[in-house]
């Protein structure tokens, strides 16, 4: 009989920051708990942040359930209140609230799981080497972990984890790849096919990581650089030079590529910016006033 796992197991698969005080996201769900109950074993300086969005009757005995497991753990405890309402894109709006009254350090619970139905909705909105690099581990420890794995540590530590129903509503994009086309897959393939899409990210993210190193050393303003650049390089310059918490789309990134080449005088880009090219040199600029004057904002 196999010798049940212990936390010290759990703990060596995972990749905690070895400075600082741990900032764990909890919602109090398995995944979420793990993590707190794994931070608390790597560190003596540990707070629990829960966010509650205010979106079912129960919440506040969640955020109740949360502020004993931390107290129960001897780590801090905090409970952020936000205002959301139902509607469309709510999966997408709760997550942009969440990480806005979360601190930049804050760590998650995703899982090796988690990481396998990023990679395939990813995927399916049309993402390439970017997409298929998922999550890094910076900010996400228990990324070698399996949900059932978080289960267990659960268990082991004497805590019965919080169900949101929200989790089986085939409303949710993410929760369809989870529930049912992760298991076709896996049915076809005969085997557990979540490994093999993290390892696929492990694999893509090096590639990305080499090639943003290799953009990085061109200047996506000139002209010449550009053009003498191999396109996928040049794509990734102009991304990086245009990124503003998420990167351009595809299309942006070509039509300042045309710009650049002499195809066009300039281009409109997200946001209201434009860019334009002058005396060998791409100038982004973006609208700053109700009367529509237009400010060079870098060179």
């Amino acid at each position: 009989m196999k010798p049940r796992s212990t936390f010290q197991d759990y703990r060596d698969k995972c990749t905690f920051p070895s400075e600082g005080e741990l900032i764990c996201a909890v919602s109090g769900g398995a995944d979420s708990a793990a993590l707190l109950i794994l931070a608390a074993e790597t560190s003596s300086t540990v707070r629990a942040i829960h966010v509650n969005h205010g979106l079912r009757p129960e919440v506040s005995e969640e955020a109740q359930k949360v502020g004993m497991l931390a107290n129960k753990l001897n780590v801090g405890f905090e409970e952020i209140k936000i205002e959301l309402t139902d509607g469309p894109n709510l999966e997408e709006r709760a997550r942009d609230a969440r990480y806005r009254v979360l601190p930049n350090e804050v760590l998650t619970g995703h899982t090796a799981d988690d990481q396998a139905e990023t990679v395939l909705l990813q995927l399916m909105r049309g993402g390439s080497l970017d997409a298929l690099s998922g999550m890094r581990l910076s900010g996400h420890p228990l990324l070698r972990l399996r949900r059932c794995d978080t289960e267990a540590i659960c268990d082991l530590f004497g805590y019965q984890p919080i169900f949101d129903p929200s989790n089986k509503n085939p409303r949710f994009l993410r929760n369809r790849v989870r529930h049912e086309i992760l298991p076709l897959m896996a049915d076809v393939a005969q085997r557990d096919v979540a490994p093999l899409f993290v390892r696929a990210a492990d694999l893509a993210r090096d590639d990305r990581d080499l090639l943003d190193e290799l953009a990085s050393a061109i200047d996506p303003t000139d002209v010449k650089a550009l053009n003498s650049a191999p396109v996928p390089l040049a794509r990734r310059a102009i991304r990086q030079w245009l990124r503003n918490g998420h990167p351009p789309d595809l299309a942006a990134v070509e039509r300042v590529l045309e710009v650049a080449r002499g195809n066009s005088l300039g281009t409109e880009i997200a946001g209201g910016k434009r860019i334009r090219r002058s005396k060998g040199k791409l100038h982004l600029f973006e609208r700053i006033s109700s009367e529509g004057e237009v400010s060079e904002t870098s060179d």
